[in-house]
């Protein structure tokens, strides 16, 4: 009996998520350097969750395993942000989380699981752009470490997949690109923003 590799990839995966990413992040917001978007984590809480759904009867096998603890440390950074999390929160960011909130109604409705995912990833990036704007604005109150780790994790993820087809691919990958855009976001803007004392 042979090493079942993409269970392998799985665990590497969560290992990288857990102890690379969500573990540090979590440890930076106590430590009050990291100040999560509220909004932002709420939307991924609900769309992590359905989109672990869609991983799992898209025959994503080990690969929605990642998801499916991550989906549990999303959900207990949101609760997290509601006191450590940013007090920059615009106007664009409450139109966003409405939409958003809006979207979720409408996509739980859908029958068709292709058509849910690709609405779901559209809703997760709908809910990096609260992020992206704060990241941009105060480049120093994210773990850009966390973000490159996610991405690394993500690509682990990917070759844990029993199957590759739209369903299993497309929300992880738009999660690897945009968890990278967050990262590089950050990095560019702290050669010009000073770090707050």
């Amino acid at each position: 009996m042979g090493i079942d590799i993409k269970l392998i990839f799985a665990i590497l995966a969560v290992l990288l998520a857990v102890f690379g990413s969500f573990l540090p992040y979590l440890r930076d917001i106590f430590k009050k350097k990291t100040k999560p978007h509220t909004y932002t984590w709420l939307i991924w809480t609900i769309t992590q969750g359905v989109a672990t759904a869609g991983l799992l009867y898209g025959n994503g096998g080990w690969g929605a395993l990642d998801l499916l603890i991550g989906t549990f440390f999303v959900f207990a950074i949101f609760l997290i942000s509601l006191k450590y999390g940013t007090r920059n929160i615009t106007k664009s960011d409450t139109i966003i989380l409405m939409v958003s909130l809006l979207a979720i109604i409408v996509w739980l409705q859908m029958r068709n699981p292709l058509v849910a995912v690709l609405m779901v990833t559209a809703i997760d990036f709908a809910g990096y752009l609260p992020s992206f704007r704060k990241s941009f604005q105060e480049p120093w109150t994210e773990t850009v470490s966390s973000w490159l780790i996610f991405s690394l994790g993500n690509i682990f993820v990917i070759l844990s997949l029993n199957e590759y087809n739209l369903l299993t691919l497309t929300y992880v990958m738009m999660m690897t690109v945009a968890n990278i855009i967050i990262a590089v976001i950050c990095l560019m803007r702290r050669r010009i923003v000073l770090q707050a004392s």
